[in-house]
């Protein structure tokens, strides 16, 4: 609804006008919070300091409950969103990156599609542009804490109270300050990559640890285990009285975490590590010169883009599914939406409902292969959707992002690169020549996106399919950033 609003808004007014609303930001910013530059350049070992500080504040707010809320029994409706948000339901974290995310990926789309105009060669253009998205940002922050404490999520308001639920409300915009100060302080140069990458591949890297290593006991019908898939490996050895059956315990336990879903985290991590290799590379030259500067084309062109988009409109799919369903149970196209079942564990974890039948039950993964036997028709639906989402979505990516044929060879004319054979830097001779690459490249990439987190899905790898390959990409990038400046790092590190 924001993303149709804005777009209404971009398109009744002309692009003049537009420009006169992001002018219009320069009064606030001197009310912003903001981070100032390095003076100079961080060391590595700064670097590394700094992005150790704002993932150790990260983690701090994710286990600070928010004051004043009252526990409500029940799923979680947000529970398929936090893998890529991550937010910690409860804590000062409750929205995580949501509002920087959403605030960003709309001032991409109205900057793709040309409603939002600017100049990235002129300094206050871009420091206009900062300050909007901050500033939105901010904004949808209030929005949805707001829509939390006035949805029950914290308790009935009446219970809570006026001055309680403000309070809430206040919490919550301290937390997205600070969140947005953090991934700012990476970004301007004192760390690594952005706060986003590091919260998200963090958030995702802890879930597996956790349940691999979790010390905490249940009873799942059968005795008392440990949560954690190698601690019960231990359990069963040490413990059971035939072993050879406590090892296959370990080994296959349907409703906790076990070693092959350990075992298929690591191989879906080497599989992605792999692709990420893939790339075709341009033979170009500078014009001038004549010296040969080739650049890659990468299978993964749009890199997380098709799966995060993929993630997030599944995601939107499953809370409204949930709402709708817990209102009007009996409702018939609300259960053709999706019916929602609780169970006492799931694959998914405790306090999560899971779908039993509808559309929400058909784009997701099945959570084993006796469900894929029992039902082949959801296997062949699920397959369909996520390859074609993602191959669909990544290809119209490219033109959101500004990373289409034609604005990557304006990029390369304008660095004075070339194809070897041509005088001059040639934007349509470079443009025709990427058109037979990046289309393909985008759409085959977001399949082969897809088709990994259908394979890691129905091996149970811990995490999901999504949360791996956010975590592998972002790690992927961290390497690559690290790379570049290898003759700085510590030896223990190089």
């Amino acid at each position: 609804l924001k993303l149709q609003f804005l777009y209404l808004i971009g398109h009744s007014a002309s692009p003049y006008h537009t420009m006169r609303v992001l002018d219009m930001v320069e009064p606030f910013l001197g009310f912003l919070p903001e981070v100032e530059k390095p003076r100079t350049k961080q060391s590595v070992n700064d670097r590394l300091l700094w992005s150790g500080l704002a993932l150790f504040i990260f983690l701090v707010c994710c286990q600070i409950p928010v004051f004043g809320l009252r526990h409500k029994a029940g799923a979680d409706p947000f529970y398929w969103m936090r893998v890529i948000l991550a937010s910690n339901k409860g804590t000062l974290m409750e929205l995580g990156i949501s509002p920087i995310v959403t605030a960003s990926l709309i001032m991409q789309l109205l900057q793709g599609a040309r409603i939002l105009t600017m100049n990235d060669n002129d300094p206050r253009d871009r420091k206009l542009f900062a300050g909007a998205q901050k500033l939105f940002g901010l904004v949808i922050t209030f929005v949805e804490a707001f829509a939390y404490v006035m949805s029950g999520m914290y308790g009935d308001l009446s219970d809570i109270g006026l001055i309680m639920s403000l309070l809430i409300v206040f919490q919550l915009m301290v937390a997205g300050v600070i969140v947005l100060l953090l991934d700012e302080l990476l970004q301007k140069g004192y760390g690594f990559g952005s706060g986003i990458s590091l919260f998200i591949s963090t958030s995702i890297c802890e879930t597996i640890v956790w349940k691999a290593f979790s010390p905490f006991t249940m009873n799942t019908g059968r005795g008392t285990e440990f949560e954690g898939a190698i601690i019960s490996l231990f359990q069963q050895l040490l413990q059971a009285p035939n072993k050879m059956k406590g090892l296959r315990d370990a080994f296959y336990r349907p409703h906790l975490p076990n070693i092959i879903n350990i075992l298929s985290t690591f191989l879906v991590f080497l599989v992605v590590i792999f692709f990420q290799g893939f790339a075709v590379k341009i033979p170009l030259v500078h014009s001038g010169t004549k010296q040969a500067a080739p650049q890659p084309i990468k299978l993964f062109y749009t890199s997380n883009m098709p799966i995060i988009l993929q993630t997030s409109l599944v995601s939107n799919l499953y809370f409204i599914s949930q709402v709708l369903y817990q209102r009007f149970p009996s409702n018939i196209f609300i259960n053709l939406l999706g019916k929602w079942e609780q169970p006492g564990y799931s694959s998914t974890g405790f306090g999560s409902s899971v779908p039993v039948s509808g559309l929400a039950y058909y784009v997701s993964p099945p959570t084993s292969f006796a469900d894929c036997m029992d039902d082949p028709l959801h296997v062949v639906f699920y397959i369909t959707f996520i390859l074609t989402a993602c191959a669909m979505l990544s290809k119209s990516w490219i033109g959101i992002s500004k990373q289409a044929p034609a604005d990557v060879a304006h990029m390369w004319a304008a660095q004075g690169l070339t194809l070897p054979g041509y005088s001059g830097s040639s934007a349509e001779v470079l443009q025709s020549h990427l058109d037979r690459y990046i289309p393909t490249a985008a759409a085959l990439g977001g399949v082969c996106i897809g088709a990994l987190t259908i394979l890691a899905d129905f091996l149970g790898a811990i995490g999901s399919g999504t949360g791996i390959l956010l975590a592998v990409g972002f790690i992927y990038q961290m390497r690559e950033s690290l790379d570049v400046e290898r003759h700085e790092l510590p030896r223990w590190l190089q």
